[in-house]
């Protein structure tokens, strides 16, 4: 009986002890909160894999006509604080050039990575896919990757018989709705029936070449497009499942050099001087420089001739002010892409489409293969890079769009002239890019022909080599300039230096020739027909 009772006792002090429900939930939840504050302390264990990194957004800037004036770049005049807050935050380039120094082929190399070269484009007319209509543009490709592609204002060269590119855009491109571009009466066309009827648009007569007006900012072109570039960005930040591309091409300081005029008393016109050189390039071909038929179709500047002292003020502080203007309008685009909290994941490009001569060498505009109007800036900011960091190392425009593919995560596409430059990005002071980069120019010297000026650009040399698509090496034409030695470009050496001349010719030689310009109804002179004077 007592040993039975024993052990039956020892059965019931061993038995499992079962809860209810109710216990036994508080019981796991316990655990739960104990395991918790575990995992917590040591967020190692057992943590979940990451996912993939969020693709990051484009904020691509291009901006007309902008030379490296700007407080960034060491011009003490220059009064551009957001484009300086910006350079403050990426990574700055002293060696960017373009491809070309005029609108419509520059932006093809941009956005297609294609040199002008390459794709046979050399004017503004034509439009770059009657060349490459397969080219596939960074644009393009970021879209076809999932990205959701905009443009505001001047990206490609719409005009003069050329047009937007839709195929590299998720949406149609916008433009500012201005119906003119002066605010005064008195600075406009004095006959809109004769500029229509111009048979060369490039040639119509134009307005004022400047104009310093008391009105706001959204008077003119790029205010609006500020405005358009917030109300996009604030889209955007409500659809952050998919990232954008988001192009801003500022009209200014293009000309007309209008501007507000609080921009224009941002300067004193004393600040400005002309340029203490007036002639060109010692020894230089007579058809290398410009003659800047550009600035000569606005209404108050002379037909023929030099400008005055005081005329060369005038357009030397409306530039100032014009880019004084387009830095006001990306300050507003930046505030709003910080205030929305999209720049810790937003790649930001700052790239101005070629140079501007303001009266060096006796010239005006672009078009020239000299350095005033090939030398561009160029920033780019983007996530996980250091910013506030200047890079010596050479880069071209074409160099843009493989490197905003590697920034993305994109795979290179085959077949771009240019090459990435995110390792410059990474180590902008040591980095090395490239030997040189590469420009060129048409002209069309009476009783030659149609003769491009290959350029190409080492750290101290540029080579320009005259002579027609295809023909035979020795029938160039020669200019060299050492910027080591004569920074100002005073005098072509290409005689006196004819083993660095053959130096860079070989540079040259290892590139593929030059296409012709394509010919199409744009830029082919009708022939006379017979019995017709």
């Amino acid at each position: 009986m007592l040993a039975g009772s024993s052990a039956r006792c020892d059965m019931k002090k061993n038995a499992p002890t079962f809860l209810s429900p109710l216990s036994f939930l508080a019981k796991c939840c316990w655990w739960a909160a104990v395991f918790g504050m575990v995992l917590a302390a040591r967020p190692g264990i057992l943590a979940a894999p990451a996912g993939p990194a969020a693709k990051p957004n484009v904020l691509f800037i291009c901006v007309d006509d902008l030379k490296p004036l700007l407080g960034c770049y060491g011009d003490p005049v220059a009064k551009t604080p957001n484009v300086d807050r910006l350079a403050a935050r990426a990574v700055r380039f002293q060696a960017a050039y373009c491809n070309q120094a005029v609108c419509a082929p520059s932006r093809n190399a941009l956005m297609t990575g294609l040199r002008p070269t390459t794709i046979g484009v050399y004017d503004l007319p034509t439009f770059f896919r009657k060349a490459v209509p397969d080219a596939v543009t960074v644009a393009q490709y970021f879209k076809q990757n999932g990205w959701r592609t905009e443009a505001l204002g001047k990206i490609f060269h719409v005009g003069h018989g050329n047009t937007e590119d839709a195929a590299s855009w998720s949406v149609p491109h916008w433009r500012p709705q201005v119906r003119n571009q002066y605010a005064l009466e008195q600075n406009r066309p004095a006959s809109a029936a004769e500029a229509a009827a111009a048979v060369d648009p490039a040639l119509a007569p134009r307005g004022a070449a400047t104009e310093c007006a008391d009105v706001p900012d959204t008077t003119y072109g790029d205010g609006l497009i500020a405005d358009e570039a917030i109300r996009r960005l604030r889209a955007a930040s409500e659809n952050r499942s998919q990232p954008f591309f988001l192009a801003v091409g500022f009209l200014k300081p293009h000309l007309p050099f209008v501007a507000p005029k609080k921009y224009w008393d941002l300067y004193s016109r004393e600040a400005f001087q002309p340029h203490p050189r007036q002639t060109p390039p010692e020894g230089a071909p007579s058809f290398a420089p410009t003659t800047w038929g550009e600035l000569r179709n606005y209404s108050d500047i002379p037909k023929v001739g030099p400008l005055s002292p005081e005329q060369q003020r005038q357009l030397i502080h409306g530039y100032y002010a014009a880019t004084s203007y387009m830095d006001a309008q990306l300050g507003r685009v930046l505030r709003e892409l910080e205030r929305l909290g999209l720049d810790p994941n937003t790649i930001v490009v700052l790239w101005g489409d070629h140079g501007w001569h303001l009266g060096d060498h006796g010239m005006w505009c672009k078009h020239t293969n000299y350095e005033e109007a090939t030398r561009i800036p160029l920033l780019v900011a983007a996530p996980n890079i250091p910013g506030g960091k200047v890079c010596p190392a050479l880069v071209e425009s074409v160099d843009v769009y493989p490197t905003l593919c590697e920034l993305a995560g994109l795979p290179v596409p085959g077949g771009l002239d240019g090459q990435s430059f995110v390792g410059a990005l990474k180590n902008p002071a040591s980095a090395k890019t490239k030997e040189a980069v590469f420009h060129v120019y048409p002209r069309s010297p009476r009783g030659m022909g149609p003769l491009l000026g290959r350029a190409v650009r080492t750290a101290r040399y540029r080579l320009v080599e005259w002579k027609r698509a295809g023909a035979a090496p020795d029938t160039a034409i020669l200019e060299l300039y050492d910027y080591e030695a004569d920074p100002g470009e005073t005098r072509n050496l290409a005689d006196s230096k004819p083993e660095i001349v053959a130096q860079l010719r070989g540079i040259v030689a290892r590139q593929p020739e030059a296409k012709p310009q394509l010919a199409t109804p744009a830029n082919t002179p009708k022939k006379k027909k017979a019995g017709k004077a």
